[in-house]
């Protein structure tokens, strides 16, 4: 029992001091150590009893909303796997894998002016995504780097500041907002759900392709993923309320100076809409663990399928 006091201890201080210095972002948290003791720890407990189950490398998808707060999660879930089980655990985001701007210019020329902006299936660079868990999950693992994007530059960083993995992982959480979506059908793609679709895709190029997108290469990789955690927003009003947030974070501590202001980041947000409602819809009938968000960001029920 004192041991094990002890761990919980370690863990909560640890949790605390990150989210300290996560709140120096003009972030708050509420309700903290409930929050813990209620989500984070039972989650780390099914992820481990997952890792005892397989007995190898696993891939643990972390799905939600811009602006869910994903990117914290994971590195809470990183803090307690490592303190209480051990465990040597990889975070990255389905967003270093952006193609880099040179190729969605490209793109863009080539299929549809709208793949120039970065975020729907289409402007993620798929191929180098796949090979990276493959090797990630290799036996005969080798060191390697995983790329890292700059949002504010919109552009991916040089490849001497990418991720260094040296060990190999007993757990990768693998996060992004689309990650474990699936694609709709195509009568459900005619009618257009925003401005954006209305004036710039009115011959469906952009969604048909984004749909096959999903349909095709994306699914490939989420069927490598051993668990699948949604995080379920109120709805898709808050995504844009939350990615508002979220570029003010952006905008303290980066150099960049390609930050969105508020009308900006709407329409940016429009791109995600379709993808988004339909997680909202359907998602947490296909995750094996669905966390509601209330309205003021905090987790109000954990649902286990």
């Amino acid at each position: 029992m004192i041991e094990k006091n002890s761990i919980f201890l370690k863990i909560k201080n640890n949790y605390l001091n990150f989210l300290y210095k996560e709140e120096k972002g003009k972030v708050l948290f509420y309700d903290k150590v409930n929050q813990l003791k209620n989500f984070y720890i039972p989650i780390c407990d099914l992820i481990f009893k997952k890792y005892l189950k397989k007995k190898t490398t696993i891939i643990i998808g972390l799905s939600g909303g811009q602006g869910s707060g994903k990117t914290t999660i994971g590195k809470i879930l990183k803090i307690i796997l490592k303190i209480k089980f051990g465990l040597n655990v990889v975070c990255f985001s389905l967003d270093d894998f952006y193609k880099t701007l040179s190729e969605r210019k490209k793109m863009s020329q080539k299929i549809h002016k709208l793949f120039l902006t970065r975020g729907v299936p289409g402007t993620h660079d798929t191929k180098l995504l796949k090979s990276t868990l493959l090797k990630l999950k290799k036996k005969n693992f080798k060191s390697l780097s995983i790329p890292v994007f700059d949002k504010s530059k919109d552009d991916r960083k040089n490849k001497k500041r990418w991720l260094k993995i040296t060990k190999k992982p007993e757990i990768i959480i693998f996060e992004g907002w689309c990650v474990g979506a699936i694609n709709q059908k195509k009568k459900d793609l005619i009618k257009p759900i925003n401005t954006l679709e209305r004036k710039y895709d009115k011959q469906m190029i952009w969604r048909n392709k984004v749909n096959y997108e999903l349909k095709n290469k994306y699914m490939k990789i989420f069927k490598l993923i051993d668990k699948l955690i949604f995080l379920k927003v109120p709805n898709f009003k808050h995504v844009l309320k939350w990615r508002i947030l979220q570029e003010k974070k952006l905008k303290l501590n980066s150099s960049g100076k390609n930050t969105m202001s508020p009308k900006k980041i709407k329409e940016f947000v429009m791109h995600y809409e379709r993808t988004s409602k339909q997680m909202i819809r359907n998602l947490d009938k296909l995750s094996n663990i669905t966390i509601s968000l209330d309205r003021k960001h905090r987790f109000s029920k954990i649902t286990l399928n």
